[in-house]
């Protein structure tokens, strides 16, 4: 992703950039705060703006002061997950190092946040087939994340360290597996096993970008401290 694109989306998220938040920048988050709180245990359809400012401990009327609808909340609440997506994985998408030490990093980065709010994806992408304006967020979020990984591939296949292959179409299928995955195991509560996903995760990215012997000598890394440790 550019970093006009990024900075687009710093506005989005964050108007007025402001280092400490003032109080309504502070109410505005305990609304986002009180909906991802709802949405681990319930779907889009079931949010009401009654229900939300209550576990917000917010007065109903002070919902219209910061959103239009539940709409913009949820994608306010996409556009912000996205940057924080992208702010924890920079490494990998403009580090400069070994490339699969900046993708280990990148992902594990990735999972983490995940981890805290995978109901936001859960949310907008079971939302998105019968709703039309959520519909248009997920494909804006979907591309975006398409964007920085194709030209990445590219980037790094141009300096040799990627095989030449279709960047595109593998930028796309890497992407759908993790959404899926992520929203499978953290989308609700009881959230799954975070270690797996990223396990799962790992070999997948690694093994398509830079081959079976790079895993194979990543997977070795890996173990090589709880050997070390038992010895």
């Amino acid at each position: 992703m550019s970093k006009t694109k990024r900075s687009e989306i710093r506005r989005r998220t964050r108007p007025g950039g402001q280092a400490e938040p003032r109080k309504s920048e502070r109410t505005r988050q305990l609304i986002l705060d009180a909906s991802l709180k709802f949405l681990w245990t319930h779907p889009f359809r079931d949010l009401t703006v009654g229900e939300l400012m209550s576990l917000a401990g917010i007065s109903r009327s002070a919902f219209y002061h910061y959103f239009q609808d539940l709409h913009e909340l949820m994608e306010a609440l996409l556009h912000a997950f996205e940057e924080e997506v992208f702010d924890v994985t920079a490494p990998w998408f403009s580090g400069e190092g070994d490339p699969i030490s900046l993708l280990m990093e990148s992902l594990e980065n990735m999972v983490q946040v995940c981890y805290q709010r995978g109901p936001i994806l859960r949310a907008v992408s079971d939302a998105a087939p019968m709703d039309e304006r959520l519909e248009k967020a997920w494909t804006r979020f979907v591309e975006d994340f398409d964007d920085a990984v194709t030209l990445r591939i590219e980037q790094q296949q141009a300096a040799g360290l990627i095989k030449p292959f279709d960047a595109r179409p593998v930028a796309m299928a890497l992407n759908r597996m993790d959404a899926y995955l992520i929203i499978h195991h953290f989308g609700r509560r009881p959230r799954g096993n975070r270690e797996s996903a990223l396990d799962a995760i790992l070999r997948v990215w690694i093994s398509t970008l830079y081959g079976e012997k790079a895993l194979a000598n990543c997977l070795s890394r890996s173990k090589a401290p709880t050997t070390a440790k038992k010895k």
